[in-house]
């Protein structure tokens, strides 16, 4: 693992001149329910962007998180601190734009449904102006928020965080047919603990084994470097 915080810039401007990818771990700081962290959406785009530098031949530098983006959807809730979509927009266009005059390639690992179409525009504005900035998201079935798999993978990633004791279920209708209300009620109005899922059954191996399949999908994604279409 290369942190690119922890070089000084002539180790930087060597490990970008072999090729090295800069991946940006993009987060957010927004309630989990009663039993998960703040964090637990940074917690994952850290914890893939440091396994994968360890995945690879060539060499990749993680970025400092970026621990704010668009949570407006979780307001109501203790915590919860978002800057909004256009906010959003213009802090990964600005970084992507600096980052991009030492790093060939730049990678946004984004693991916070609700900044996604703010990081699409990001770097689509970016690719427009001629820079090799892409965007991977992490996909898997099952509760949408702070439900089975999202402990599962806090379980297996950071345990001591996870409040087992607080854990109950949210609301479980399906994430597609819940939709229509969210961008009316937000998540308050549909789910007053804040789940929308139900944790029970939540287990470290679970989490394990989805955290491995996820890590697979991002390191095939740079191996194949991405096209533009993000």
């Amino acid at each position: 693992m290369t942190q690119l915080g922890a070089l000084t810039s002539p180790e930087v401007a060597e490990l970008a001149a072999a090729g090295a990818v800069l991946a940006v771990p993009v987060g957010s700081t927004e309630q989990h329910g009663p039993h998960l962290p703040l964090a637990t959406d940074a917690d994952l785009a850290v914890a893939l962007c440091t396994q994968l530098g360890a995945q690879l031949d060539s060499p990749v530098v993680v970025a400092p998180l970026v621990p704010y983006g668009s949570s407006g959807e979780h307001e109501g809730f203790a915590g919860t601190i978002s800057i909004g979509q256009q906010a959003t927009e213009l802090l990964l266009t600005e970084l992507g734009r600096s980052a991009t005059a030492t790093f060939a390639r730049v990678l946004l690992v984004s693991t916070h449904g609700g900044n996604t179409e703010a990081v699409r525009r990001a770097v689509a504005r970016l690719r427009a102006e001629s820079r090799d900035v892409s965007v991977w998201f992490p996909r898997w079935p099952g509760d949408a928020h702070a439900g089975r798999s999202e402990t599962s993978l806090q379980l297996a990633l950071a345990p001591a965080t996870v409040r087992r004791d607080r854990a109950e279920a949210g609301n479980t209708t399906p994430i597609a047919e819940l939709m229509p209300a969210l961008r009316t009620a937000a998540v308050k109005g549909v789910s007053p603990n804040g789940v929308l899922g139900d944790p029970a059954g939540a287990s470290a191996r679970e989490g394990e084994q989805l955290f491995t399949a996820l890590l697979a999908d991002l390191t095939d994604y740079l191996n194949r470097w991405p096209d533009g279409r993000p």
